[in-house]
């Protein structure tokens, strides 16, 4: 009987760490996180057609620190540590260069992805600005690409 009465909490204390582990692990239903993007050039409500901060910008050092930290708070889950995915979303690193990437980039973050009614990717405009989504754009084409 003495261990019986020890063993049920002991059993309900695991069972109930069990179903929180599970909820940290998750990562489908995260919401994105605000990026501070103070000192780099204020962009405005309309998106721009490229990235503004892509070298030479004056502050692109900036910018990439910036993305570096916004894209580890807000992207790496899925697309990987690094901007190297582990399969589970597209590996940012290799998005085209220039407009062509810009362009598909800025499609991306502000209409997100949704397959069979499921949200693949938020819509991250909705939660981030346009200076800290190029700012993220920015890190990535800093990032180096192991072919």
């Amino acid at each position: 009987m003495f261990l019986k009465n020890k063993l049920v909490p002991s059993v309900a204390a695991l069972l109930m760490c069990a179903g929180i582990s599970g909820q940290v692990l998750a990562h489908g239903d995260v919401t994105p996180q605000s990026v501070d993007a103070e000192g780099l050039e204020p962009l405005g409500e309309e998106w721009r057609d490229e990235n503004p901060y892509r070298a030479p910008y004056e502050k692109n050092d900036l910018a990439v620190k910036i993305g570096s930290s916004a894209y580890n708070q807000n992207c790496a889950r899925c697309h990987g540590l690094e901007g190297i995915s582990g399969g589970i979303a597209p590996d940012l690193r290799m998005l085209d260069p220039g407009y062509d990437g810009d362009e598909w980039y800025q499609y991306r973050v502000v209409n997100g992805a949704v397959r069979d009614g499921k949200v693949y990717m938020p819509k991250m405009a909705d939660y981030i600005s346009q200076e800290g989504l190029w700012a993220i754009r920015t890190y990535l084409e800093s990032l180096p690409v192991d072919e």
